[in-house]
């Protein structure tokens, strides 16, 4: 996180022995009340209460404009709410800015990194502007795990490496709280399981991260609990055990003779797509009662389709509009 002269020219001196006290009454790392953020006549977030835990991952997610990062930009004042509070270490995210950012790490979701600087320069940079500095070892383990070339400069750097870059910026300094939107865009497989690695060593060390994403197997791999937003709206927060414990199939299959649309009208059961001689459906109970019902039709072929972020939703949760296939394939949001 990068902060102005201007922010540290005005810092107030911090009461350690209030610090202390607060830390100890309020178990809860970041907290919401009532929060509210509308863009003009345009939904950011409504009425978001939610609450993260100390030592923590808290996954947060949501598809593409849920209002992911319209939550994070409020958290660390770079935008203001229409209405309602939010906190991070029990002080105030709109009165207590610059106390909250010396104690938290923040990967926006889209980075502007200057061009003319060389990647160790950046990270130098950042790390003066830090009131405790990072431990140089730690920072070069941490280019060397992501295999970041520091020794170039940033307009010579792929998008991959830009976000390296970004990456190691946040996680040198061993924040007390790590906020992360869209940790993983454009990295190879092999990086992002490194990052992933990062940020469970973080979490064994104590340190709280907020890891906000739309992709569920990177949730499910390193969160402790999940909170999950659309259409701005909070609908539920879980842990990842309960999430995860509600498993459900999609399966396309065809046909010698395509059923009947009422056929497999039954509890957990719902037909996604229809064509000449194949159905989709998504199971999440009653499979043998399925495949029962099937077999007399003479299935030729059949396959189970990966279940996305999405698909969890619409399962979940039970709205009735069909899947748009590849709505969700990129990253980050355009206004919330």
């Amino acid at each position: 996180m990068l902060y102005t002269l201007q922010d540290y020219q005005i810092r107030k001196k911090e009461d350690p022995e209030s610090k202390k006290r607060l830390d100890i009454m309020n178990n809860n790392v970041i907290e919401t009340r009532g929060l509210t953020v509308y863009y003009g006549k345009h939904r950011g977030i409504i009425d978001l209460d939610l609450k993260v835990q100390r030592g923590e991952v808290f996954g947060f997610l949501g598809p593409n404009g849920a209002g992911k990062t319209t939550t994070l930009r409020v958290l660390m004042d770079i935008i203001r709410p229409t209405q309602g509070q939010a906190t991070i270490f029990g002080l105030d995210c709109q009165k207590q800015g610059i106390e909250i950012r010396e104690r938290v790490a923040y990967l926006p979701g889209e980075l502007s990194l200057p061009p003319t600087m060389r990647g160790r320069q950046f990270l130098d940079m950042v790390n003066a502007l830090r009131r405790e500095r990072a431990d140089s070892n730690y920072l070069n383990e941490l280019c060397e795990r992501l295999n970041l070339d520091t020794s170039r400069r940033i307009r010579d750097y792929s998008s991959g490496n830009k976000q390296k870059l970004g990456l190691v910026a946040a996680l040198m300094s061993r924040a007390e709280l790590l906020v992360l939107d869209e940790a993983t865009t454009g990295l190879d497989p092999l990086v992002q399981q490194t990052v992933l690695e990062i940020i469970d060593e973080a979490r064994q060390e104590g340190r709280t991260i907020f890891f906000c994403s739309h992709i569920l197997s990177e949730v499910q791999s390193v969160c402790d609990r999940v909170g999950i937003i659309r259409d701005g709206r909070l609908i539920k927060v879980e842990s990842i055990e309960t999430l995860t414990a509600q498993p459900f199939h999609r399966l396309r299959m065809r046909f010698d003779r395509l059923p009947e649309p009422e056929l497999f009208a039954l509890d957990g059961v719902r037909e996604l797509e229809r064509h000449d001689d194949s159905l989709v459906l998504e199971v999440q109970q009653n499979l043998p009662m399925v495949m029962e019902l099937a077999a007399p039709y003479k299935i030729m072929a059949i396959e189970t389709e990966p279940i996305t972020l999405e698909d969890v939703f619409l399962a979940y949760y039970g709205k009735n509009t069909r899947r748009k296939r590849g709505a969700s394939g990129k990253n980050g949001e355009q206004n919330a």
